[in-house]
């Protein structure tokens, strides 16, 4: 039997790419799921998709950066299932635009969405995993959370960030029960691009030929479920471009070298 089955997950940035494909995963091994993200139809739809019966999937739309809302979201939830056992963290949004061309209201917005809203909702829920002695955190991150790179630097700068908050996280509460698994996927096949925000803070607006090509969306979800499953503290899921993560620890001057030879995209 799987782990995840009857298990309450929480899942953020649920309405497409990344959270959709986890959202359906975890509906097939028997997970009962929260779906949150700002589009309420969208959330309807992978509703529908996941087969599960009304009982077992709470559609719950939510803006990561309304924190005001966050503690009667949480209350939501525990009046529907009465616990949290997983929190997915995946919201989030890219950006594309050198240091020198980019609005500072646009890392602003960065953070917010990224990173502040993540550790926000986090705070919302840890009373409550306190309380049980049980609960996971699993983190969307990136490879861009240990190699900075071109027309990325906020987006890079959040995804550091998450790192570190949840890396301290795992150790402070790691006594009283709770688990967290920072997930950095490279390049996977998602919309992700489609959203991200130019140096002016508008919508790029175009698909990467690198995440056009990434790994398919479902294959990445199985990957994560069962990292999750297994309880690994960080996981890595995607093509060639992990090997990244790798010589930045072991050969920083290298990776240092081909970022910057690289053209960006």
């Amino acid at each position: 039997m799987s782990v995840f089955a009857q298990k309450v997950v929480w899942i953020t940035g649920a309405s497409s790419g990344i959270g959709e494909a986890l959202a359906l995963e975890l509906a097939r091994q028997g997970a009962r799921l929260v779906l949150s993200a700002r589009r309420a139809d969208e959330l309807q739809r992978v509703a529908g998709l996941t087969g599960l019966p009304a009982s077992e999937v709470l559609v719950l739309p939510m803006d990561v950066i309304d924190i005001d809302t966050f503690s009667g979201k949480v209350q939501t939830v525990l009046q529907r299932f009465g616990r949290i056992d997983y929190m997915v963290q995946n919201a989030g949004i890219t950006q594309r635009g050198t240091v020198a061309e980019t609005e500072f209201a646009v890392y602003r917005r960065l953070m917010e969405i990224n990173f502040f809203g993540v550790v926000a909702l986090t705070k919302a829920v840890l009373p409550y995993m306190l309380r049980q002695q049980s609960g996971h955190f699993v983190v969307t991150s990136s490879v861009a959370g240990k190699i900075g790179v071109k027309q990325r630097s906020g987006y890079c700068a959040s995804k550091h960030a998450l790192q570190g908050f949840f890396d301290s996280l795992r150790a402070e509460t790691h006594a009283q029960g709770l688990r967290v698994t920072i997930v950095c996927p490279g390049y996977i096949k998602t919309p992700i691009s489609l959203s991200a925000l130019n140096e002016k803070g508008e919508t790029y607006n175009r698909m990467n030929t690198n995440q056009a090509q990434g790994m398919d969306a479902n294959v990445f979800a199985r990957q994560v479920a069962q990292a999750v499953a297994d309880g690994k503290e960080e996981v890595y899921i995607g093509g060639k471009e992990i090997g990244g993560i790798y010589l930045k620890r072991f050969f920083p001057g290298i990776i240092s070298r081909l970022v910057r030879s690289r053209a960006a995209e």
